[in-house]
């Protein structure tokens, strides 16, 4: 294994809002999570899902949550869940290329033999399956009742190997909350340790259980500033903590150098009491108000010394399914990504390593719970078709798509469908962009939740008929079948040559405005922000004046 090979670091936090960190304008001091981002490059547009599950689903495959099943967070009962066998994570991917992988901490990708950490490429593992919600069960005495009478299993913390059945470590309820993410912390540090040791490149995927209910303070941090005045407070505070061990761990075993680095949160703060406090800094929303801004951002940051610029700080796009391609790339291991599938994924390590002035990622596709869109962001225009109002509110569908132009408005105050009427053109690229998904699902159908599902079948060639059987064309009905076109044939010579006339004039004007669409978006790609708007409008005055001089055989 070429000595070249990085090492990888990922720490993931919960529910962290983008304003909680103080290098995002967070009012807990956080000093080692600043001192990092001033070593590495810090991302200010980074895009997450909708909840933990799909993030995390995001994360490992490159591919959106809708594609792979994991559309949400499943409550208890509602059957199998998570990553299906036909997933090729991130861990598959780097322990096929000699990376020895683990996993510490929340997983919530499945529960079950066959969709736990060590089956879905890593060598070791230890943590919840689930969530932190389960930490308070045991505190009800409804639950304890139940559990005694039909059996129920109290939830666990868990560990395992690579081939081997996963063993309950211990209970996993309020008692032990506080100490959770020093445990994790702990095994993480120990891990780099041993792995470094060993000479051997790691990926080690740390997802801490900061921020999310119910929470409680581990002692060394429960009020023990003056400047810290309740919870939220606390935990930052040990957040950071936790965080600069792990980079004292790398620092200590001498890898610094060649090890990356990335911190980041799966999803937005707020939106609920359970944990009160948070900053989703100046974006509108929190997380249950999808698709804001404020739903959707999170922090981001990554470090690879001497690689990665230090103290960059970006508004480029990058969402959470880039960091499969990007990292593949990183390890020189692009060739490994798969092509029987699509992955959403784009590779920005080019811009991270200052080959590129762009990360290629141009727009964002957001989807629900219910796996239906909510969202599609080109650069900074951003087109909403529904939203949520709260945990306990409506999604709300507008009769007309809701329009902000977040370069002038990141709250997203000001409706540009109500207020100017004269910006429908801003959404060509966000249906553009719907075009190409709907395109892809038609040939790659999206996985059903909890399938086991091994592939999809490869496609067939088309057997030739005899030379002498052509197979009959047909036409479009107005009602969406078919037809013979013998049967079309029927009829005057007078009304075939009006027929003829008017299907040529309908396919030319398609062709003007798909020409049209397709100009706006390769020029638009190259310019600027400031730039668009006038590109854009006069590309499609263009395709306006093309229209009034269409073939006279067609206007006919």
């Amino acid at each position: 294994m070429p000595a070249s090979k990085p090492n990888i670091v990922f720490v993931l936090v919960d529910n962290v809002g983008w304003g909680d960190w103080g290098v995002y304008g967070g009012t807990t001091k956080t000093p080692r999570i600043d001192a990092l981002a001033g070593q590495a490059t810090r991302f200010t547009n980074y895009t997450v899902e909708a909840q933990c599950t799909p993030t995390r689903s995001a994360i490992m495959t490159g591919r959106l949550p809708v594609r792979t099943g994991c559309l949400a967070a499943p409550l208890p009962g509602q059957g199998t869940y998570g990553l299906a066998p036909f997933e090729y994570t991130l861990a598959s991917l780097l322990s096929d290329a000699g990376y020895a992988t683990a996993a510490l901490g929340k997983w919530h990708l499945g529960e079950v033999e066959g969709r736990l950490p060590t089956d879905k490429g890593f060598d070791e593992w230890w943590g919840i399956k689930n969530t932190s919600d389960e930490a308070g069960y045991t505190s009800y005495a409804a639950f304890r009742a139940i559990q005694a009478a039909v059996g129920v299993e109290s939830p666990k913390i868990w560990q395992a190997k690579k081939g081997e059945s996963a063993q309950p470590v211990r209970d996993f309820d309020m008692s032990v909350r506080p100490y959770m993410d020093e445990m994790i912390t702990v095994r993480a540090s120990e891990y780099i340790s041993r792995q470094a040791a060993a000479g051997t490149p790691f990926f080690a995927y740390v997802a801490l259980t900061h921020m999310h209910p119910p929470e409680a303070a581990h002692p060394s941090f429960d009020q023990t500033s003056p400047v810290r005045g309740g919870l939220y407070a606390d935990l930052v505070a040990e957040m950071d903590y936790r965080v600069g061990q792990m980079l004292d761990a790398v620092a200590q075993a001498g890898i610094e150098n060649n090890t990356i680095f990335v911190l980041s949160s799966d999803n937005a703060t707020g939106g609920i009491d359970a944990v009160p406090g948070g900053s989703n800094g100046p974006w509108r929303g929190n997380f249950f108000t999808p698709p804001f801004e404020g739903s959707m951002k999170a922090p981001a940051i990554i470090r690879w010394p001497d690689r990665i610029p230090a103290g960059m700080v970006t508004d480029e796009i990058l969402t959470a399914v880039d960091w499969y391609t990007t990292l593949a790339s990183l390890a020189g291991e692009t060739a490994r990504v798969p092509d029987d599938r699509p992955v959403d994924g784009i590779d920005a390590s080019a811009f991270l390593q200052g080959r590129s002035s762009t990360t290629g990622r141009h727009g964002v596709l957001f989807f629900g719970t219910d796996g239906q869109l909510m969202s599609v962001k080109w650069r900074h225009i951003k087109t909403i078709l529904r939203y949520w109002e709260g945990i306990d509110k409506n999604v709300v569908k507008p009769i007309m798509p809701l329009v902000y132009d977040l370069s002038s408005d990141p709250g997203e105050v000001y409706n540009l469908m109500s207020t100017k009427l004269d910006m429908g053109w801003m959404m060509l690229p966000a249906f553009h962009l719907i075009d190409e998904y709907q395109q892809s699902v038609a040939q790659y159908p999206n996985i059903p939740t909890g399938a086991d599902f091994t592939g999809y079948p490869k496609p067939r060639a088309k057997p030739a008929g005899p030379p002498h059987e052509a197979a009959e064309p047909t036409q479009v009905t107005p009602d969406g079948g078919q037809r013979r076109a013998t049967a079309a044939r029927r009829g005057t010579s007078s009304t075939r040559r009006q027929a003829g006339a008017r299907t040529a004039r309908r396919t030319t004007r398609a062709e003007i405005r798909t020409d049209a669409r397709r100009a706006v978006l390769e020029a638009a790609s190259r310019l600027q922000p400031g730039e668009v708007e006038a590109a854009a409008q006069e590309l499609l005055a263009t395709a306006g004046a093309r229209s009034a001089r269409a073939p006279r055989s067609a206007r006919r």
